[in-house]
């Protein structure tokens, strides 16, 4: 399985980028990195590791996916803040899917260390 490339975008296979990730073996080092590994995890349909990725205060109950939704790609278009110095980021991206993309701002913040998803601004 090490050979797929990572939905996320990076030259890196699945196993050794996001996959690790979604495994537990690392937590994602910045904003960006959660951005990407959270892309993964809905292309993956990985609810849980979307779950424990969102900030307890806005986080759902569950994700629901839809079937029919087959994600195409991933394009980081600016961040801010983020880095192992921040409390606080932000990451734009377009997420396109057959048929469509999505444009947002998202918002994220340390929780006990970990950077987690807070909510997101759609644009356009």
């Amino acid at each position: 399985m090490t050979s797929r490339s990572c939905p996320c975008g990076l030259a890196e296979p699945y196993a050794r980028c996001c996959g690790r990730f979604h495994r537990g073996e690392a937590a994602a080092p910045s904003a960006e990195a959660l951005m990407r590994s959270r892309y993964c995890a809905f292309v993956e349909e990985d609810e849980g590791y979307l779950l424990r990725t969102w900030h307890p205060r806005t986080r759902p109950a569950r994700v629901e996916f839809d079937p029919g939704m087959r994600w195409t790609g991933l394009e980081i278009l600016d961040t801010g803040q983020g880095s192992a110095f921040h409390t606080t980021g932000t990451v734009t991206f377009r997420a396109s899917w057959r048929g469509g993309s999505l444009h947002e701002r998202s918002r994220f913040e340390r929780v006990d260390g970990a950077w987690v998803y807070v909510d997101g601004e759609f644009l356009d």
